[in-house]
């Protein structure tokens, strides 16, 4: 069972901040770190000192740590053309020593897109499908030989297909709730399926039509690794969980219900539960990045029940 470290820096962190979180999620234990792709804040957070390139900051990153994974959940197409997209990646995944992982979704919070400028399609997914199809194209083509795409948004011509990754397969996570697109393009593209901030039924659903669509894509039942993204709240005692979710301004009921909340052995079963169903890996959502304290009290009374 994989736990992952998941965070949101749009709501207000300094590279400073995230790196000393990679720092702690290596030295505790963690399988990863990965980070949000967004450049405006959401809700009632100030956001400051204002927003990060989450490449950039996993450049960063990949010096400064040797054993964990490093990714994105999930990076926007809508923020970069895919040829550019294929180099930065392999360059991360080069500087990391080959510890990175691609989380690539369509787009979708336009705020952020107004706010600095960034074009925001009407359709999207179509392009998303375009962009996988150009990355993980132009990281399959064998050195020396070139790669060609004509689609309807994008159009590759020639290209010698450099550089490449250094890792020989680079994992792509594909995610989200959607019913019958989602399906099919994890099926054709995804090394891991990630449903975000979902229920248990939700959860039993959507896996159930990603695995269906995998076998009549023609691939084997564990070709693809399925994970949950949730909100984590984890305390000693009722007064230290309440304490932590007033920190992030949520109710401990509602974080019970919709995420991973309570005492260690309350958050251990709920994992479990969500296992039953396939999940293998969890990305805990840390909203509070001052409070290094949360990290060392999952991993100690979390992560080291699950193995």
């Amino acid at each position: 069972m994989d736990l992952r470290i998941f965070t949101e820096p749009q709501q207000g962190a300094s590279y400073d901040t995230l790196l000393s979180v990679a720092k702690a999620t290596e030295e505790l234990g963690f399988d990863a770190f990965f980070r949000s792709d967004h450049y405006l804040k959401m809700g009632d957070a100030d956001g400051l000192p204002g927003p990060s390139d989450a490449w950039i900051t996993l450049a960063g990153l990949a010096r400064e740590t040797k054993r964990i994974r490093l990714g994105t959940l999930m990076t926007a197409a809508t923020f970069r053309l895919p040829g550019v997209l294929a180099i930065q990646v392999a360059q991360v995944d080069q500087m990391s020593g080959g510890r990175v992982e691609l989380g690539l979704g369509a787009g979708w919070y336009a705020d952020e897109h107004a706010a600095y400028g960034i074009p925001f399609p009407k359709e999207k997914f179509a392009r998303l499908e375009e962009q996988l199809a150009i990355v993980t194209g132009l990281w399959e083509t064998p050195v020396g030989e070139t790669f060609d795409f004509k689609g309807t948004h994008y159009t590759v011509e020639n290209s010698p297909a450099l550089p490449k990754p250094a890792q020989a397969k680079l994992p792509v996570l594909i995610g989200g709730h959607g019913a019958r697109r989602t399906p099919r393009l994890a099926a054709r593209y995804a090394d891991e399926f990630n449903l975000p901030f979902g229920s248990l039924e939700d959860t039993a659903s959507q896996f159930a039509r990603v695995r269906e669509a995998a076998e009549e894509h023609g691939r084997g039942k564990d070709e693809i690794v399925y994970s949950n993204a949730l909100v984590v709240c984890v305390g000693k005692d009722d007064a230290e969980v309440a304490r932590r979710a007033a920190a992030i301004g949520r109710e401990v009921d509602e974080l019970k219900a919709n995420g991973l909340a309570g005492s260690p052995a309350e958050v251990v079963d709920r994992i479990g539960r969500f296992a039953e169903l396939g999940a293998t890996r969890f990305y805990l959502q840390i909203l509070d990045l001052s409070d290094l304290g949360h990290l060392e009290l999952i991993a100690s009374g979390v992560q080291s029940q699950l193995g």
